[in-house]
């Protein structure tokens, strides 16, 4: 065994944080990193060779998150979206994700169902943002300010997600559509904006992709169920 584990310290940094790339859980990570100092840099390193982030379902928190994309040096995917169990993210992790190196890099970011942010954390957020594509911020209680901030900030966004948002307005979209003159799709199930706000967009932006399509066919908007 001691052989064993000499043969596996004489592997170069390289090597060692190649082969941590496959390791895709978190939790194994943690453990890993904590065999030695040597493998704990390797565990960093292989973390900064990652292009997509998923903590999609995981028991993560401001501090655990942001440690980690500080990390992600090389990150162009990021995916903090809430479920059953999920990320408890607030306005406090959106400032501290913001001060690292690949928020500015990033190309898609998810935030879906974090109810626990508002504008504040968003607009501290987006406003390093300038590469975002692809945009996530469905379920959560953002208002026309965060529209806002991303129309100023993202001028290469193609695809927005505000389902359900709605606290949003239509100032609010058609400062997003205005500005964002690369956005290609928007997704506004269970908003509460009226459809003729919709045509609105359309006026601006006539091969803008509205979601769900059957919204321009009927003549009110699905609303969220109400439990």
């Amino acid at each position: 065994m001691a052989q064993e584990e000499a043969m596996i310290d004489r592997l170069p940094m390289d090597l060692l944080a190649h082969i941590f790339v496959f390791v895709t859980c978190f939790k194994d990570l943690a453990q890993t990193s904590g065999v030695s100092r040597k493998w704990r840099e390797g565990v960093k390193q292989s973390i900064g060779r990652r292009e997509r982030l998923s903590f999609a379902g995981l028991k993560m928190d401001d501090e655990s998150t942001s440690r980690i994309v500080t990390y992600a040096y090389g990150l162009k995917e990021l995916d903090i979206s809430k479920s059953c169990w999920g990320c408890q993210i607030t306005d406090n992790g959106l400032y501290q994700l913001s001060t690292a190196k690949c928020i500015t890099n990033l190309s898609s970011i998810s935030l879906w169902g974090m109810t626990g942010i508002t504008d504040k954390g968003v607009i501290h957020l987006i406003s390093r943002a300038n590469s975002l594509q692809h945009l996530n911020i469905g379920g959560t209680f953002i208002t026309d300010e965060s529209l806002l901030a991303i129309a100023t900030s993202c001028p290469n966004l193609k695809t927005a997600v505000l389902w359900g948002c709605r606290h949003v307005t239509e100032n609010g979209l058609i400062a997003l559509v205005n500005n964002c003159c690369k956005l290609e799709t928007i997704n506004v199930w269970g908003m509460r904006v009226p459809v003729d706000s919709f045509y609105a967009l359309l006026a601006i932006r006539p091969a803008l992709q509205i979601l769900p399509q059957s919204l321009l066919n009927i003549g009110t908007i699905p609303l969220l169920p109400v439990f």
